[in-house]
């Protein structure tokens, strides 16, 4: 009896051994955070163009306080960051021959495009984490119409601004815009043709 129950024993135990070896082992809930991840980022606003870089777009983004800031300018793309303050806007425009994307990080807008600067018949309002897509030769504009800033940065193709660029204010933006392509700020709509029948929609 005391040998049967030995056995029986025995038996139990490298069961339990076998089981316990062929179970798996469970995936940790989340990867570890390495000291790289975890390093507070320094914010250096400075063209570093058209040399190779990495940095922490959306770090940059919130950091920068500046109405423009050339970030990257290459020879076929250039990133910019905006600061709109509030009721602000980046301001009619059209690039004949450049794509535009716009990533918004902080904030909210609402974005108006058209083939004419008459006709922005397409509408829309935009928040963080969204992407707005501006195809060449369409008329366009981006109106902060939140209570903060509204932070974005812009990849233009090609570069649309001179390598460097820093516009502080909307005031400097839209003097330097005036040199060198089509440019009419909504907050001129009642003094000029350039929203017109849209006008109200961009003032809203």
């Amino acid at each position: 009896m005391k040998r049967t129950t030995i056995f029986w024993g025995l038996g139990l135990v490298w069961a339990g051994l076998f089981f316990t070896g062929c179970r798996r082992t469970p995936a940790p809930a989340s990867a570890p955070v390495t000291e790289a991840n975890n390093e507070p980022v320094e914010i250096v606003l400075k063209d570093y163009g058209p040399e190779p870089a990495t940095l922490d777009i959306e770090a940059y983004t919130s950091g920068n306080g500046d109405f423009r800031t050339a970030l990257w300018t290459g020879d076929h793309l250039q990133v910019t960051l905006m600061a709109i303050p509030v009721g602000g806007e980046v301001g009619l425009e059209r690039h004949s021959d450049i794509d535009q994307f716009l990533r918004i990080e902080e904030g909210k807008g609402r974005v108006l495009m058209g083939n004419g600067r008459d006709t922005l018949d397409f509408v829309r309002e935009v928040g963080e984490d969204f992407a707005v897509f501006v195809p060449a030769g369409k008329w366009h504009n981006l109106v902060n119409i939140g209570d903060v800033p509204l932070k974005l940065y812009s990849i233009y193709a090609p570069a649309e601004h001179p390598h460097g660029t820093v516009h502080r204010t909307f005031g400097e933006a839209m003097e330097a815009e005036r040199h060198h392509h089509e440019f009419t700020p909504v907050s001129e709509c009642r003094e000029s043709p350039c929203c017109g029948a849209e006008r109200s929609r961009c003032n809203r």
